[in-house]
């Protein structure tokens, strides 16, 4: 059975696109499709297009949205090279910034003009996004495309690229119940085995433990090959992943992929912070989107284990360019956090408005970023019939833009 399929970059990650009305509707169906495409569960996803490493066994599922405050609706799989698991209650910010490419090359979204934004709803937590994307003339004729080149460049992708301009709308309590699941900014977590260490559990769009390297006996600078390979350590902080998604309200989480697990020391190349990011099991190559906006929102709140350690201007709660009665909290401000990570740096822009009553940290209410995006592939992929029967077009999906 051949099902249409886009095969993106977004950011630091890539994966098959689909139209939602291109596949299955009942989710278990759907999984099992997925799980054909990609070929795990396999090591190796040998049999499929996964790329044996979670950044690179990623879905997208885009339609429009019915929703009077969104365009499209995303839906982002996460599958694992060697589990049957299809995971479809996380974000992902860089799968996300292939979204409106993805419209537009498959008919879901026409062209707005030289630059063309749409706002996404991502169906897996509630989470709204404005997204924007060139979109250039064909030469002298009345049509449109989507931008790839440019000249912007992301830490760990290869070159240059068109700008995508992601901004977040009120992520606080993406998966949890609020930006602080536990009420405060720091906990003390017991586990067995592991010890006594201090903690801050955070969500402001990815569930994050953040702890301080030096408090796990690491500096915070060890390359992602050192970290994966130190048993110990993923050991201690699987521990203390079981431990902290229970204080978070997030139950069991032995088979979930949040929260993430975030390592964090004082920045070493001109960056606010230091960050090793493991998701959850192994360290990311850099770092992921929404992990990076609820860093940055940490570094912000006074009393959280990521401000202790953030250096320089860029962490100030009151950047110099703030109106002067900024600096009591009484008036909105935009900063930008440097998160530094394995592949490089990833500069996030927060929105800063005042706390509900005196001693109130600031509330987040914004965060932008740029990434990029590419399409790499546009056909069929190919699952076995009996995993998807019936007339694949049945519904008539609009014709792809070639």
């Amino acid at each position: 059975m051949a099902i249409p399929c886009w095969f993106m970059r977004g950011g630091t990650s890539r994966g098959p696109f689909f139209r939602a009305t291109d596949l299955p509707s009942d989710p278990g169906a759907r999984d099992a499709v997925l799980l054909a495409v990609m070929g795990s569960p396999d090591p190796r996803q040998i049999d499929g297009l996964g790329g044996a490493a979670p950044l690179t066994s990623k879905v997208g599922i885009v339609g429009h949205s019915d929703r009077a405050d969104a365009d499209l609706d995303f839906r982002f799989a996460q599958l694992q090279p060697d589990s049957d698991v299809v995971d479809t209650t996380a974000n992902c910010g860089n799968m996300l910034a292939a979204v409106v490419p993805f419209a537009v090359e498959s008919g879901l979204l026409a062209p707005r003009g030289d630059t063309t934004t749409a706002r996404v709803h991502t169906l897996n937590t509630g989470l709204t996004a404005e997204i924007t994307v060139a979109t250039p003339r064909d030469g002298t004729g009345p049509g449109r495309h989507v931008a790839y080149a440019g000249d912007t460049h992301i830490d760990g992708v290869p070159g240059t690229a068109a700008p995508v301009t992601v901004n977040f709308l009120d992520t606080a309590g993406s998966v949890c119940a609020a930006l602080l699941p536990t009420g405060r900014t720091r906990d003390r977590v017991t586990v067995e085995g592991v010890g006594t260490i201090e903690v801050t559990c955070i969500d402001n769009g990815q569930p994050l433990v953040i702890i301080d390297a030096a408090d796990l006996g690491r500096t915070g600078a060890e390359s992602v090959a050192v970290l994966n390979a130190d048993t110990e350590l993923r050991g201690r902080l699987e521990g203390l992943r079981l431990a902290c998604g229970a204080l978070m309200g997030l139950g069991d989480v032995t088979s979930k992929n949040y929260p993430k697990m975030t390592l964090v020391a004082p920045g070493t190349h001109g960056g606010t912070i230091s960050t090793r990011s493991f998701i959850p099991h192994v360290c990311h190559e850099s770092i992921g989107v929404l992990a990076a906006v609820t860093v940055a929102t940490a570094c912000v709140l006074d009393g959280t284990v990521a401000h202790a350690k953030a250096t320089g201007a860029k962490a100030d709660r009151v950047p110099d360019n703030a109106p002067d009665n900024a600096a009591d909290n009484s008036a909105p401000a935009t900063i930008t956090v440097s998160v530094e990570h394995p592949a490089g740096e990833f500069s996030v822009e927060l929105g800063l408005e005042p706390g509900a009553g005196e001693g109130e940290p600031p509330r987040v209410t914004r965060s932008a970023l740029v990434r990029t995006a590419r399409l790499i592939m546009a056909g069929d992929v190919l699952v076995p019939g009996h995993l998807h029967p019936g007339h694949l077009y049945a519904t008539s999906p609009e014709e792809p833009q070639r």
